[in-house]
């Protein structure tokens, strides 16, 4: 990953990582897998207030994503978390929040100037 966030390529790489983890329903698909660790779409919107093709539909998503990945099980697909994705979300956050505190010390040390 390059030193700045604002180089192009990297932005266009994380935008569709982030809006796959800005819905509710993917996002709590991903933490149930996190919790319950792999699982078949059947599992997975046992408990959901989505259907099973809206299901599908969101982890087609993810999977668009790089944030999950599937495999077959007979006739199911089986579903698990692509963690690489979710460490590199981490260092995308990780340097925002780095970028945020250097221009919060610029600013602390320029309304501390004596000048």
């Amino acid at each position: 990953m390059p030193a700045e966030l604002g180089a192009a390529s990297r932005v266009r790489d994380a935008v569709p990582l982030f809006a796959a983890l800005g819905d509710e329903t993917r996002f709590r698909l991903l933490a149930r897998l996190a919790s319950d660790g792999p699982g078949s779409i059947a599992r997975l919107g046992a408990r959901a207030p989505v259907s099973r093709q809206a299901i599908t539909k969101h982890l087609e998503i993810l999977s668009d994503a790089g944030l999950v990945t599937s495999r077959r099980r007979g006739r199911e697909r089986i579903w698990q978390i692509e963690t690489s994705r979710l460490v590199e979300a981490r260092r995308y956050l990780d340097l925002i929040s780095r970028q945020w505190d250097d221009a919060l010390d610029r600013l602390k040390r320029f309304v501390e100037s004596p000048e």
